[in-house]
């Protein structure tokens, strides 16, 4: 039975496939940055929004939205004047969100683990209309934003002290990276889950890193790669009745181990073919 004759298929396949877009196309920055695991901050602290709206009986993603995005540009500005290191000032986004998040969660009045679950791990097949329309925006919102602003974008995540020498808004621009973080991180917990949000940012761009060498090249790869993870694993998911996220996920880390083991063979084989092995000659032999 084919399962995409139902809207709620149709719906899921299209928010998987504006994640799988925009995730690589936000991840590259944050991998070129070495921040590869602040989404997983950021969730936690999108968590936070989630419980602020069950909690005042409002949209969990307008709201997760907004905390996050605060979230965000405070760890941000406490990066660039405070005393506090990228990893403690992670440490404190993952620890605070996640916390903050199960006491709001707790105290709501729809505090069901189901729904929990929901923003944890993703859900799919409940996305609704409305869901689709945000998703599809704010996704668009972030494709844009890296488009347009990638020069800059990527001269300060290359060389930071360069880029203010240069006369780039480079408080301005991690900012603007922090806040579209925030967002992207916001929208794919419908898909991919708070939880595992952080991967669809960052295995599509390692992947892609495998055979590429220059940075419009990986994030065009990265994103072909997120696409079709997201597509792959949307359709697996539906055939194998398995959690889409999670699936969709695991696509994109077998592509990753695909190309990595494609492209160790190849360098081997180009080194055995580049240095042949020596033939001994053969022994001579000395008539009397």
């Amino acid at each position: 039975m084919d399962l995409f004759q139902y809207d709620f298929m149709i719906r899921a396949l299209i928010g998987a496939l504006v994640i799988g877009l925009a995730a690589p196309a936000l991840g590259i920055y944050l991998v070129q940055r070495r921040l590869s695991l602040i989404g997983d901050g950021i969730g936690h602290v999108a968590l936070t929004g989630v419980g602020v709206g069950l909690l005042l009986h409002h949209s969990p993603v307008i709201s997760a939205v907004i905390v996050s995005a605060i979230g965000a540009v405070g760890i941000e500005l406490i990066r660039q004047r405070g005393r506090t290191s990228g990893d403690l000032a992670l440490a404190l986004l993952f620890y605070g969100g996640i916390a903050g998040g199960v006491v709001l969660v707790g105290l709501s009045d729809d505090s069901s683990n189901a729904n929990l679950m929901q923003y944890l791990f993703g859900s799919l097949i409940t996305t609704s209309p409305q869901d689709v329309v945000v998703i599809v925006a704010l996704g668009a919102a972030v494709l844009i934003t890296m488009t347009v602003f990638r020069p800059a974008l990527f001269a300060v995540c290359n060389d930071e002290e360069y880029a203010k020498v240069s006369g780039l808004p480079v408080r301005t621009l991690n900012l603007l990276m922090a806040v579209t973080t925030a967002v992207t991180v916001t929208i794919a917990m419908r898909t991919v889950g708070l939880l595992l949000v952080s991967a669809l940012m960052v295995v599509p761009v390692a992947a892609a890193q495998q055979v590429t060498r220059g940075f419009l090249t990986t994030m065009a790869l990265a994103m072909v790669i997120g696409l079709g993870a997201a597509g792959v694993g949307v359709a697996v998911s539906a055939e194998a009745d398995t959690a889409p996220g999670a699936t969709t996920v695991i696509v994109a880390l077998a592509v990753f181990v695909a190309i990595a083991a494609g492209g160790a063979a190849v360098r081997a084989l180009r080194r055995r073919a580049q240095h042949p092995r020596e033939v001994e000659p053969p022994d001579v032999v000395l008539q009397g």
